[in-house]
């Protein structure tokens, strides 16, 4: 009987890890909206916004993901991928540049699991793990204000600073003086998201791609996410713009970025929808999906928290309610959490709701003139409205 019910264990935990394994490799599962709690037919508005987006040429194409309950219930590409020089069509396998999505998504993730772990703390000065940064003023600014980006930082310091390779950019960064007292002004910046990858690899002896691939992308089996994406990948992403008389497919868009090799804390990140999805889930799970964790629910619940500043909540490293929240839209709890990137891209959570809507798109393609911030957020708005409570 003992060894019955050993082969019955053994032959169960087989079936689970098998289970945990399909998870991961296929992602979420898709399911009919009504199925998940959305009202009959309501999800299909969505398609006159994009339309309309379309006309205006605010975007050459998108991919809209909209989920509840650990599934997908709206997937869907539209328009072009590219335009320019030749038309493709857009596909829900295409890649797209995250811009500053990379922020929350792979730096303030990577920083939090080190604070999970004990190496950091939010408290501490900057200045105690990096002390090259304590020039000119800096010494008080501390991990949690580079997160809220309320640290007195530049939103922005020169192109030039970044031209002469990436150890000399980091340089040029701890050399900068503030603009502004720590902890009195939220200024979004990506200077301090560029530190926050310098602090990862002064603690790791890892890169914030390195990281982040080994800590939180592979565990959650999502191979289509990360920086510098492989030729295949390359072969499938949304065009961007021009640089030096070629279009940028599958190479980061942000200048700073791309003179750091393509892998920095603020920007260089690629994803697909279904990569995000999985992501998405993972944070409405609270740090856990298809039998992997890869953060604490306690870490998650620190970050995703509200944090007053001088113009919003902010959580860190996420978006709340700022100036910055246009592409949420309404109908959100006070519980959500999100982000935009510069390319058109959106990614929004709300666990009161167990709602994700991520809206993918390739604004800047072909003349940089787009514009998606309030179309993302009427989707947003669509997705909260259409849930029966």
């Amino acid at each position: 009987m003992n060894q019955l019910n050993h082969r019955y264990v053994a032959a169960l935990s087989f079936l689970l890890a098998c289970t945990a394994n399909r998870l991961q490799a296929e992602g979420l599962p898709l399911a009919a909206p009504d199925a998940v709690g959305f009202a009959s037919g309501q999800l299909s508005q969505i398609d006159a916004v994009v339309a309309e987006g379309l006309r205006d040429g605010e975007m050459a194409g998108c991919v809209v993901c909209v989920g509840r309950r650990g599934k997908i219930a709206y997937l869907k590409p539209y328009g072009h991928r590219q335009v320019e020089p030749t038309k493709i069509d857009m596909t829900v396998e295409t890649v797209f540049d995250m811009a500053s999505i990379t922020k929350p998504v792979a730096t303030a993730t990577s920083v939090m699991l080190l604070v999970e772990r004990g190496t950091i703390k939010l408290t501490d000065r900057v200045a105690e793990h990096i002390p090259e940064f304590a020039q000119h003023g800096k010494d008080a600014v501390t991990i949690e204000d580079l997160l809220l980006h309320q640290s007195g930082l530049t939103p922005d310091n020169a192109l030039a600073d970044y031209l002469d390779g990436p150890a000399k950019a980091i340089e040029n960064v701890n050399a900068l003086s503030l603009r502004e007292q720590p902890k009195t002004k939220f200024m979004y910046s990506d200077v301090g998201f560029i530190v926050l990858a310098e602090l990862i690899r002064k603690k790791t002896g890892q890169d914030v791609h390195q990281f982040s691939q080994e800590n939180l992308f592979r565990p959650l089996g999502l191979n289509e996410t990360g920086y510098v994406p492989r030729q295949e990948l390359r072969e499938r992403a949304a065009a961007t713009e021009q640089r030096d008389g070629h279009w940028m497919v599958g190479e980061v868009h942000d200048p700073r970025a791309y003179h750091l090799g393509g892998v920095a804390g603020h920007a260089g990140l690629f994803s697909t929808a279904r990569d995000l999805a999985v992501f998405a889930q993972m944070l409405l799970n609270r740090g856990e999906f298809g039998g992997k964790r890869v953060l604490a629910a306690e870490t998650l619940d620190v970050m995703t928290a509200g944090h007053p500043v001088s113009s919003g909540i902010r959580g860190l490293g996420w978006d709340k309610q700022t100036g910055y929240s246009s592409n949420k839209g309404d109908g959100f709890s006070d519980r959500a959490f999100g982000h935009g990137g510069f390319t058109g891209t959106t990614f929004w959570v709300d666990p009161e709701l167990d709602l994700f809507v991520i809206f993918l798109s390739n604004r800047l393609h072909p003349d940089g003139k787009g514009t998606v911030n309030k179309l993302a957020g009427r989707i947003g708005t669509i997705a909260a409205e259409a849930i029966e409570r």
